[in-house]
């Protein structure tokens, strides 16, 4: 039986830009939204188009180049926004307008200074006026994490019934815990009349560390879109990670759900990512970081060696990593140190290696990270030849 398929929403190009700093010209966006495409995510969120002449002109361009993917447009609840956003989309083969207004109390009194009828009647009136213009219109209840459960389906059921195809539920501020998203969710899809008619959406940031948590808790209990960044980046401490939750769905079976990413470019995109925002990756970062697949305790290198699945529970190609790194230091054991002399040309016997290992310990408390020439110079030492070409 087939996985039930969780939409993967690319928001690289539009939140993961807010980040100061990572501002992209067209031509790098257009390159970004190409790799994004193939990767196989469902929506792309090109920008903000009634925000600057700049992202208006990426939005037109995108929307002319992607050949797969849904092109989105974000907008405010006003009507000039979803104007100029469908002007922008106009050349995308599947547009998507995606519109809507804060729903806390918070934001209610302290940024809108409305009433919450106030709320209901403008989030109504933006859906209609979009889907005016496009078929797929996505609403998002901004702040919806801290919105009162109740009030926020009544939202839901009144946009829905406007014609919003997706809801977007966002935890803004990044506040929920992983169990009250998720119950947010399901009240959502037990109390909104006509929610089989809309995909329910997780937009989650991670101030708390939360993100790829909580959009996970999301579409357990029904959600069935995330949306995401590459590498994490966004807004203060950036939003959930692509990679993140679609290798999440894949190494959980039993959960019986997958997305459409092809995961062997991820570390590919990452990389692009990376480097076209100048926004480096933390070694430390799941799945695509650095030392995601590297291993320096002896005790993991030993077995990783003999079983690389007694310490990793990801084939590094899967994503697009050559290999799991041996990585040489103090912690190192003989067999990392037989292993990783082997591949530069020492094939040592159990007597060699006693001696080497005592000489590679001195380099080591002196150095981080024992490389390849450093083998070569403990060889020399203990007067060892490469015994063959590798």
């Amino acid at each position: 039986m087939s996985k039930e398929k969780v939409q993967i929403f690319d928001t690289t190009l539009r939140d993961g830009e807010q980040v100061p700093g990572c501002k992209l010209n067209t031509k790098q966006k257009l390159v970004i939204a190409e790799r994004l495409d193939e990767l196989g995510v469902d929506v792309i969120e090109a920008g903000f188009p009634i925000s600057s002449p700049g992202d208006f002109t990426s939005v037109v361009e995108i929307a002319k180049i992607v050949k797969n993917a849904t092109v989105c447009g974000l907008t405010r609840a006003v009507k000039k926004d979803i104007e100029v956003a469908a002007e922008a989309l106009k050349f995308a083969k599947r547009p998507r307008i995606h519109t809507g207004i804060g729903t806390s109390d918070s934001h209610i009194t302290h940024k809108f200074k409305a009433t919450r009828e106030e709320i209901i009647e403008r989030a109504v009136s933006a859906v209609a006026y979009a889907r005016t213009f496009v078929d797929d219109v996505e609403f998002y209840a901004e702040d919806a994490g801290r919105t009162d459960n109740e009030f926020l389906a009544q939202v839901c059921e009144a946009v829905v019934a406007a014609g919003a195809t997706v809801l977007n539920i966002p935890d803004t501020t990044g506040y929920c815990l992983p169990e009250e998203y998720g119950a947010k969710i399901k009240y959502l899809r037990d109390n909104v009349k006509g929610i089989e008619k809309a995909t329910l959406s997780c937009h989650c940031h991670n101030d708390l560390g939360l993100a790829t948590a909580n959009s996970i808790a999301g579409v357990i209990n029904g959600a069935r879109q995330i949306e995401c960044t590459i590498n994490g980046i966004g807004e203060r401490a950036g939003n959930t990670s692509l990679e993140e939750v679609v290798m999440i769905l894949r190494q959980h079976p039993t959960l019986d759900l997958d997305t459409n990413i092809n995961s062997r470019l991820l570390y590919s995109t990452s990389r692009m990512v990376s480097e076209s925002m100048g926004m480096p990756v933390q070694p430390n970062k799941a799945i695509v970081g650095a030392n995601a697949f590297a291993h320096s305790s002896g005790i993991h290198q030993d077995g990783v060696i003999k079983n690389r699945e007694t310490y990793e529970i990801i084939d590094p190609a899967d994503v697009g990593v050559t290999e799991s790194a041996i990585v040489l230091t103090a912690r190192s054991g003989r067999a990392a140190l037989a292993y990783r002399a082997k591949k530069v040309g020492y094939e040592l016997t159990k007597l060699q290696l006693d001696v080497v290992y005592q000489e590679f310990l001195k380099f080591a408390d002196r150095k981080k990270e024992v490389i390849d020439q450093d083998i070569h110079e403990i060889m020399h030492v203990c007067k060892i030849t490469e015994a063959r070409a590798v």
